[in-house]
């Protein structure tokens, strides 16, 4: 299995690069915002790997319960099942993570340098109630990607 992380702060265009690779590969796309909640920005990377990512090494499908972010509050949603497949690409803030990288075929770091212009871009997409806690998404986004250093491992950059 091929596996791509597609990272970078909120608003960056993540999710629209990770939609235009996944038609243009037929890759699947598994999402950070299927995991994270405003309170748990990153710590929920064990579900990710126990569920999903050691399975799907095994030939297996893993399984996930999705955050659903209806009107900007997210709750527990569906189980998702991800088959395995030729290439995954995970998208979102820390999907490339410092802790996946010797697996990562490819770390490809999206960014739109004007912090406003994502939080524009990021409540136009989650709506005017998200604005408050995007905005603090944005203060840890700025901590964890310095400690991280994300944008320097990234192999590619948009």
């Amino acid at each position: 299995m091929t596996l791509v992380a597609i990272d970078g702060p909120s608003g960056s265009g993540k999710s629209s690069l990770a939609d235009e690779l996944a038609a243009y590969l037929g890759a699947t796309i598994v999402r950070t915002d299927d995991f994270a909640t405003w309170d748990d920005p990153v710590a929920w990377w064990p579900r990710l790997r126990e569920g999903v990512l050691k399975p799907l090494a095994r030939g297996r499908a893993g399984r996930y319960t999705r955050t659903e972010w209806t009107g900007g509050m997210p709750r527990p949603g569906e189980i998702i099942t991800v088959n395995p497949p030729k290439v995954l690409l995970l998208e979102g803030v820390s999907a490339g993570r410092r802790s996946i990288r010797p697996a990562l075929s490819a770390l490809v770091w999206c960014e739109v340098p004007d912090r406003a212009e994502r939080l524009a871009r990021a409540v136009a997409r989650d709506g005017e109630s998200s604005r408050k806690p995007l905005a603090a998404w944005q203060k840890f986004e700025d901590g964890w990607f310095a400690v991280d250093d994300t944008k320097a491992a990234a192999s590619h950059r948009m």
